[in-house]
């Protein structure tokens, strides 16, 4: 009889619908007794390869997890035991075992895994393609187990699949991807794989890369911190990279943020290796990072941009990245530019020291933004120049001064503004200046004619106003050796024709500065010889009376300089007495306003102007100064009440010695008498001080007041203020005869 054909039973209790085995103990021994089987007699099974593969199919996707590892462990068996005819059947077992990838037990995924990777490499190639993506995704499984799987298989196939060449593109970014792993032993594995693969790639295309073996030579400058990968491994990268970046690229845009951050780090691993290879794909990186500045860590955008720096020659990088400034100049873009300055060596960048600074101070580019973000960005651009260029920064310290007065222009948190004034100060010391002060000395004229030169047209909104008051305020001493320059910035702005708010905030820059004139404005003694200027070109004109809220709050601060001025005496006597016919009308007429602050700058103001020059007053100004100042003891604000009784005592004191005093008698009557109401006021501060005004006033009509107490003495709450008064008027008599 003729022999019968070797073949297996059908495998009726493992692959339904024929009927499966319900004992999950007896379908793991089934499989496991398969595996024996395949142990035992290797390429003797060959001839059941279809059998072994139906049973497997369904094996691997039995409800049982014990069945389902010993099916990922009896393909193992079953790939090696026959490699010449396992690619035969090897397709069909990638659907299953696929479909079970993603199982709930970690140990079901590491079979799994294994399985796959000896069903590829010992089957069908083409198969690659199918399992790729399912490998990516446990690149991010949460078990370190699960990632040492995948990064063994990727670094097997990468040693021994028979087509790794057509598939460098596509297992490169996996086992890269494990750099990052957050587990040192996946790492160190991942590194180990990759330096055999380099080894290995050298050794296969030792003839092409002969020249570079000979002679290459190890960059100047490179990243701190990293190991230059070895040349196979370098230019595997630099061969794939164009088929790699795309995808990956899409990838950092990815709605998932892990698959956003993986690719980041994955894209940072490339370009290490890449190199100045990365030249000829500049503008789908940079256009990249451009994106991913919304979605990603910053620091993932920076160590990335870095490598742009350190590989790619100024000459290109600038050339790319400057005109996006010009356009439409973005905090992404600012970002990257930073990041590549801070890559670049000193050397190279030397060159293009002064096209950078003319970027940065740009107004289309400094003064695009005043987003808190974008201002960061633009000063860790200076930053960056200042860090690698060093000295260099020399010659666009202006420039660069320029960005920081901007900067720190802007309303945002004190610890911007800090930031600022170190970096300045950096600035300053690689020029070996003593402080930032003496960077402003080095540019402040440059930098008042270059916010000046459109001063005819600023308003409230103009970037230029916030730059002179931060020029004004925080060059310290320096501001005052260009008054020239400052005080033209100020008698254009603060015209009554320009925009209120935009005088109010320069009134108030002034104010700042006349505080402290001898630590500022007038820190050289030259403030005086322009004190004319101030006075009758932009004082007096501002203390006009205009309808409105800002206006007041214009003529408030007009009046607090003035003040300043005065208190701080740079308003001489001399001084006075010139301007006293301009200024007195205006000032008295600010008693009247609704600022407390500003009435009684005012009381003072006038009582300073009494004391100097009151004794040249005509009745008519003698007249029109009591009048609004006696309101003022009816006057809300205590203070306000006690300068306005001490003005008072003055004009006593001034009408005594003029020569006026005799066509005076009828106002003096007046006054008496209003005083005399104050003596009942519920101050008793203010009791006191208007029965010393009266003391004052007394020697001028003693008889007449005498008999102003006698009429309302028995109408008096408090009487003994008046009898003191008249024990003092008696006793005056008493002395003087």
């Amino acid at each position: 009889s003729r022999e019968a054909e070797p073949r297996l039973c059908p495998p009726t209790r493992l692959c339904p619908p024929q009927g499966a085995e319900p004992s999950e103990e007896l379908r793991l021994g089934l499989v496991q007794l398969l595996s024996l089987l395949l142990q035992r007699c290797g390429a003797a099974t060959a001839p059941y390869l279809g059998d072994i593969a139906r049973v497997l199919q369904a094996a691997l996707l039995d409800h049982y997890a014990e069945v389902r590892r010993e099916s990922c462990r009896c393909a193992v068996a079953c790939a090696r035991a026959m490699p010449e005819h396992f690619h035969m059947q090897s397709e069909s077992l990638i659907k299953p075992l696929m479909q079970t990838i993603s199982h709930q037990h970690y140990r079901v995924r590491v079979d799994v895994i294994q399985a796959t990777g000896a069903v590829i490499q010992f089957g069908n190639g083409k198969s690659v393609d199918d399992v790729l993506s399912h490998l990516a995704q446990r690149l991010f499984d949460e078990i370190p187990k699960v990632r040492h799987a995948v990064t063994t298989v990727i670094g097997e196939w990468l040693l021994h699949l028979r087509d790794r060449y057509s598939y460098f593109h596509k297992l490169i970014p996996l086992l890269l991807g494990s750099f990052t792993d957050e587990i040192p032993e996946n790492t160190k594995l991942a590194w180990t794989y990759w330096e055999k693969i380099g080894l290995q790639w050298e050794k296969e295309n030792e003839e092409n890369l002969k020249d570079k073996m000979d002679f290459s030579v190890s960059p100047s400058h490179y990243p701190k911190g990293e190991t230059r990968p070895g040349l196979g491994c370098r230019e595997l990268v630099s061969r794939n990279l164009s088929k790699i970046l795309p995808g990956l690229c899409h990838d950092m845009t990815d709605w998932v943020e892990s698959t956003r951050i993986k690719a980041s780090q994955l894209l940072y691993t490339l370009l290490l290796h890449a190199e100045d290879h990365i030249t000829q794909h500049m503008e789908l990186l940079l256009r990249t990072l451009y994106q991913a500045c919304c979605t990603l860590n910053k620091d993932f955008i920076v160590f990335t941009a870095e490598l742009i720096g350190t590989f790619v020659s100024p000459k290109v990088s600038l050339k790319l990245i400057t005109p996006a400034f010009e356009q439409t100049p973005k905090a992404s873009c600012v970002m990257v530019l930073a990041a590549v300055i801070q890559g670049s060596s000193k050397e190279i960048l030397q060159p293009h020291v002064t096209q950078l600074g003319n970027t940065l101070s740009q107004a289309g580019v400094c003064q695009r933004s005043e987003e808190v973000f974008y201002m960061e960005q633009l000063l860790s651009c200076v930053q960056a120049l200042i860090e690698v260029c060093q000295e260099d920064c020399k010659e666009i310290s202006l420039q660069l001064m320029k960005v920081l007065v901007t900067i720190m222009a802007i309303p945002s948190s004190q610890d911007l503004k800090e930031k600022v004034e170190k970096t300045m100060s950096s600035l300053a010391e690689v020029q070996q200046l003593e402080s930032f002060h003496c960077l402003y000395k080095q540019h402040i004229i440059q930098l008042l004619e270059w916010i000046s030169v459109s001063c005819e047209g600023w308003s409230c909104y103009s970037p230029e106003v916030l730059q002179f008051e931060v020029i004004a305020t925080h060059s310290g001493p320096v501001i005052g050796e260009a008054l020239d320059d400052f005080i033209l910035v100020l008698k254009t702005c603060l015209q009554p024709n320009k925009d209120p708010q935009m005088r109010l905030k320069i009134f108030t820059v002034l104010s700042q500065l006349l505080q402290k004139a001898s630590e500022t404005i007038n820190s050289q003694g030259l403030f005086p010889s322009y004190l004319e200027t101030v006075i009758k070109d932009i004082l007096a004109p501002n203390l006009q009376w205009h309808a409105g809220r800002t206006a007041a709050a214009i003529r408030a601060t007009a009046v607090l300089c003035l003040w300043a001025l005065i208190h701080c005496e740079m308003l001489s006597p001399k001084e006075i007495l010139k301007v006293k016919d301009e200024l007195m009308p205006q000032v008295i007429a600010s008693m009247d306003e609704d600022s407390k602050i500003t009435r009684l700058m005012a009381c003072r103001i006038v009582d300073v102007f009494l004391r100097v020059c009151g004794r040249q007053f005509d009745a008519d100004k003698f007249k029109n100064t009591y009048t609004e100042v006696l309101k003022r003891l009816d006057d809300a604000s205590c203070d306000v009440r006690m300068a306005a009784a001490h003005t008072l005592a003055n004009w006593f004191k001034c009408l005594k010695d003029s020569d006026v005093k005799s066509s005076m008698e009828g106002h003096v009557e007046f006054l008496y008498q209003e005083l005399l109401v104050h003596l009942d006021d519920p101050d008793e501060n203010l009791q006191k001080a208007v029965l010393e005004v009266l003391k004052e006033g007394s020697i001028l009509y003693p008889d007449l007041l005498v008999r102003e107490i006698e009429g309302v003495v028995h109408k008096h709450q408090t009487p003994v203020y008046c009898n003191q008064l008249l024990h003092h008027i008696q006793s005056a008599k008493e002395s003087a005869f």
